[in-house]
């Protein structure tokens, strides 16, 4: 019973959707957009910090170049925290493009690690401040064996910068942090400028598609790079072909077996005359053609475009996106028709 009756079912219903409305998290628009202002904060200071590295750089980076180029050694790279993780990173890059290295933390060098490095290495060291007490422990016994210094550091006046053969200025105007003390700016800035470096000694060495593919054997990279025409091509019987003196209802019929959406048209010595694609087809019709006694030879396209067998896959699905064709002819070196491919074929390769 209410104040003034019985409850009715429609107070109960108004109750109900009041108390949902009240358990329902209200808008928040004013959080939304503090959100978005902030994000946008970082990326602007995090790309005028990139711009500004750009702006500045300097003989130092060709002088590093020139002196790991000249090194029989390996690359050394070091760094602690927020710089370790860069380095990593750092390291991994220039192993697969060609510049043998590898990352050792710099408190484990203390403690062993050091061993791994020789007279005839390069040490990058990685320190914002420059003055990290790990990589200074280290850097004096680099230097008494022969190694060389190659310091980034966000202080030119660091002791770390201080004691390299060469320096590399990484410095920062402010970090995107609102706080201005979390390693944001800072690390971007130094991802960028070892990804310079390491991109200046791929095109000094003269690091090619087929360097990288040796260093990149598997999964995406390598399947694109070292998967050729010949291993995913059509062959033999599964080759839609006909002669070129052959019915029009004989080329339908060899489209329809193979399920390619076309079929070559070759001569006597197996060189190719002509394609009949799906397109040519809807032309036939669209002309009236009379299928039945109509030869192919006067309704194929002449000039189809082939690919030899050698070449690599992901040449052919650039061929085939560049032409917006969905299926190539593959040919042997003297023109002799030796294989077919479509979309498909390179989908299934996980060559796209």
């Amino acid at each position: 019973m209410g104040a003034d009756g019985p409850i009715s079912r429609s107070d109960i219903l108004c109750c109900l959707i009041i108390l949902i409305q009240l358990m329902s998290p209200a808008p928040r628009p004013a959080v939304a957009a503090r959100v978005l202002e902030l994000a946008r904060r970082v990326l602007t200071i995090e790309a005028e910090a990139i711009q500004a590295l750009s702006d500045r750089l300097d003989g130092s980076l060709v002088r590093a170049v020139d002196l790991i180029l000249a090194s029989p050694g390996r690359v050394i790279v070091s760094g602690v925290g927020k710089s370790g993780h860069i380095g990593r990173k750092f390291a991994a890059t220039l192993a697969s493009t060609g510049t043998p290295a590898y990352f050792v933390h710099a408190a484990e060098a203390a403690h062993g690690d050091l061993g791994m490095i020789t007279s005839s290495d390069v040490l990058i060291a990685l320190s914002y401040s420059g003055s990290g007490e790990e990589l200074l422990k280290i850097v004096p016994l680099i230097k008494r064996q022969g190694a060389r210094l190659i310091a980034i550091t966000g202080n030119t006046s660091s002791p770390l910068a201080q004691e390299a053969d060469v320096h590399l200025d990484a410095a920062v105007k402010e970090e995107a942090c609102p706080l201005n003390l979390a390693p944001t700016a800072s690390t971007t800035a130094s991802l960028a400028l070892t990804d310079a470096l390491a991109v200046a000694l791929l095109d000094a060495r003269g690091f090619g598609a087929d360097d990288f593919a040796r260093s990149h054997p598997g999964g995406a990279l390598g399947r694109r790079l070292l998967t050729h025409v010949e291993d995913v091509m059509r062959t033999g019987s599964a080759i839609p072909r006909v002669a070129e003196h052959a019915l029009l209802a004989d080329a339908l019929m060899e489209m329809t077996r193979a399920g390619m959406g076309m079929t070559a048209i070759v001569g006597s010595d197996d060189r190719i005359v002509g394609i009949y694609t799906d397109g040519d087809l809807r032309r036939s019709l669209a002309s009236g053609c009379n299928f039945s006694s109509a030869g192919v030879a006067e309704v194929m396209s002449l000039g189809p475009r082939t690919i030899q067998a050698r070449a690599l896959a992901v040449e052919a699905a650039e061929m085939m996106e560049r032409l917006r064709i969905s299926q190539l002819l593959v040919t042997d070196e003297g023109g002799r028709l030796v294989g077919a491919l479509n979309h498909h074929d390179l989908m299934l390769a996980k060559v796209i």
